[in-house]
This record gives structure tokens, sequence and C-alpha cells, in this order.
């Protein structure tokens, strides 16, 4: 059996409030700030470049912790998640697999994750681990929190960049999804050709894991 990792954003949670809250917060049109993280992803830039872009010199940690103080911070919540991962995941323990979250978020977002009670053995971010994909650091470090060797694990991810190509380097499989803007636009990279399986849905893995 195998064990299954699976990245957060855009993976199984929808990016939608994340940028929402963040265009509200700073008073901007949603429509703006997702034009513009439209822009920075196609450019090969970190999407936090969008916010750097609205407003030059902001302190995103600063304006994060005001966030959280104001009770504005962040949320994940059961209508966040793509329709797919309850199933997906529940399918694949009931195989026998053992499946695990691990992904660059916070240590609130993992703290959230958890209360939403998922078909996981496991959940752990980058925030609690103090490094973060694409640092190999981050995938030595989810080989260890699994608990086997790489070849027995399978990372999923939109992202070629910081999901696929350094899980492979790290000696994981690895399953590049088609969903979000880094999914699609980055699909027909060499990082997304390479990956070992290539889904549109979390379903699929039920089956090409047998």
């Amino acid at each position: 059996m195998l064990t299954f990792a699976f990245d957060v954003g855009e993976t199984i949670v929808r990016d939608d409030r994340y940028w929402a809250a963040w265009a509200d917060w700073l008073d901007i049109p949603c429509h703006t700030l997702s034009a513009l993280v439209g822009a920075v992803v196609a450019q090969g830039r970190d999407n936090a470049d969008a916010l750097r872009l609205l407003r030059p010199g902001i302190d995103l940690d600063a304006e994060y912790a005001a966030r959280e103080a104001a009770g504005r911070g962040e949320r994940v919540e059961e209508a966040d998640l793509y329709p797919d991962v309850r199933s997906a995941l529940t399918a694949l323990r009931s195989a026998g697999h053992r499946v695990l979250v691990a992904g660059n978020q916070t240590r609130r977002a993992a703290e959230l994750l958890r209360a939403l009670d998922l078909p996981v053995d496991a959940i752990a971010t980058s925030g609690e681990w103090g490094v973060a994909k694409p640092d190999s650091a981050f995938f030595t470090r989810l080989i260890h929190f699994a608990g086997a060797t790489p070849d027995r694990i399978v990372y999923v991810g939109d992202h070629p960049a910081n999901d696929i190509a350094p899980a492979q380097a790290a000696g994981l499989r690895t399953a590049h999804i088609r969903r979000g803007p880094w999914g699609h636009l980055w699909a027909d990279e060499p990082a997304a050709a390479a990956a070992d399986w290539r889904i549109d849905t979390l379903t699929e893995l039920a089956t090409l894991a047998r």
C-alpha cells in the first residue's frame, strides 16, 4: 500500500476565500486582485506579488497579524473544499492507503483543516515545520512524517515547480492535478509532464493506485 500526501491550496481547498479576504481587507476590487494573481502566476512569480503590486512596500506578516487581531483572519470551511475531496480521501483509506495533508500553509490553517475532521491520518503545514516548498527540506520532513520510504509516497499537487519537481527530486512518486491557475497554466510544462500520474479529479487516484 501507498501513502498519499496532499498539497492544500488548489488541490483540496479552493483559494477563492483566501484572495477575497485579502481584497476585502485592502479595500480593492476582488476582480483586480484576481487578475493580478493570474498575471504573476503567468510570469512564474510568487502569487503574493499580486498584493505587493497593489500595495508596494506592504508587510504581509504584519497585515496578516492585523487581520487576525481584527477578527478577519484565516478561515477554512467545508464550502472551501473541492467537491471530490471527502469521497476521494475516503476511497483511498478504504483501499488501505495512508492519507496525509502537507502543504505551504500557516499554523492557523493547520488548526482549521484539523477542525474539518477530514478522512486523513494526519495534517501538517510549512508553518508548523518551519520550512516551505519547494525547499528539499520540506520533502525530507514529509518523508519522516509519512514514516515510509520515498518510493511508497505519492505527493499530489497542482503546482509543477513547487509540488511535482521537488517531490520527484526527493524520490517521491507524484500526481499532478489540473486544478486552479497553476495546475491549468503550467499543465504542459516538463515538470508536470514528468509526473507519474496526471489527473483532473482526485477521485481518479483510487483507480490508478490499484
